[in-house]
């Protein structure tokens, strides 16, 4: 059974203007990653908080873990485009912030936490707030927070959009060994075709108005990859084509 299942999913915030998404059908597998990509407005980040539990169907049923959803649930972790860190709190005081809502912290929850940083590379800064990170350090303390529950599900919105190019990469690089270490379901917005294909074991496109799934492709390379395989001919091959069914929508993406 699917972890994830998209039902005839119709989306329309009044009845005076068009749907937003028209019987959709999506189903994710347990431990699958999945890129979600579309021209902007397509309704990428509109599907994500639905399959989050954010926003409920006008038709159709999100379902999760074979339960219907009408609000977040506990098994899902989401990552924002930009990170969200309490600034009087320090690194490890981020990472450890969603147990500490649960219950009491323990020593062994502190532990956890210093080994997921170390594995972003952050086990170096845990005492640092902040206002004296970077932009990608930022964003590697995002990551660590969300792997500290060890999510069965975890929804990225662009979470890499706002860094340069080699801060990306190694994140990339990260994120591969962390969902295959906590074997997480991953969906993955992003207007990069190059990223949706190099991290995702399948790529969706939605268009159309009302958007709906127009293409998937399964991406035929065992999961993590190496960086080099992005100048591999058939990779490259696969980013011409998803870039090709995008002009074919009339839209746009980087």
């Amino acid at each position: 059974m699917p972890i994830i299942t998209c039902q005839d999913i119709v989306l329309q915030f009044n009845t005076e203007q068009a749907p937003i998404f028209d019987h959709i059908q999506l189903e994710i597998q347990e431990g699958e990653f999945v890129s979600i990509i579309g021209k902007s407005g397509s309704g990428k980040t509109t599907l994500l908080q639905m399959i989050g539990g954010l926003l409920t169907p006008t038709k159709g049923e999100v379902s999760v873990l074979g339960q219907v959803i009408s609000e977040p649930p506990d098994e899902i972790t989401y990552v924002f485009q930009k990170p969200v860190l309490l600034e009087w709190r320090n690194v490890l005081e981020n990472v450890l912030m969603p147990i500490e809502l649960k219950r009491k912290l323990t020593q062994q929850d502190c532990d956890k936490a210093l080994e997921v940083l170390a594995s972003v590379g952050l086990e170096d800064h845990q005492k640092k707030y902040p206002h004296e990170l970077s932009g990608g350090m930022m964003s590697r303390v995002t990551l660590a927070r969300a792997f500290m529950m060890e999510p069965k599900i975890l929804l990225m919105d662009e979470p890499f959009s706002a860094l340069d190019a080699m801060t990306k990469e190694q994140l990339q690089l990260e994120l591969m060994k962390l969902t295959r270490k906590y074997r997480t379901t991953t969906v993955f917005i992003t207007h990069d075709i190059t990223e949706a294909a190099y991290l995702a074991d399948r790529v969706i496109l939605l268009g159309g108005q009302p958007a709906n799934v127009m293409q998937e492709l399964h991406v035929p390379f065992i999961r993590p990859r190496p960086k080099e395989i992005k100048f591999d001919s058939s990779f490259i091959e696969i980013v011409k084509g998803l870039h090709n069914s995008i002009e074919g929508l009339g839209g746009h993406s980087k």
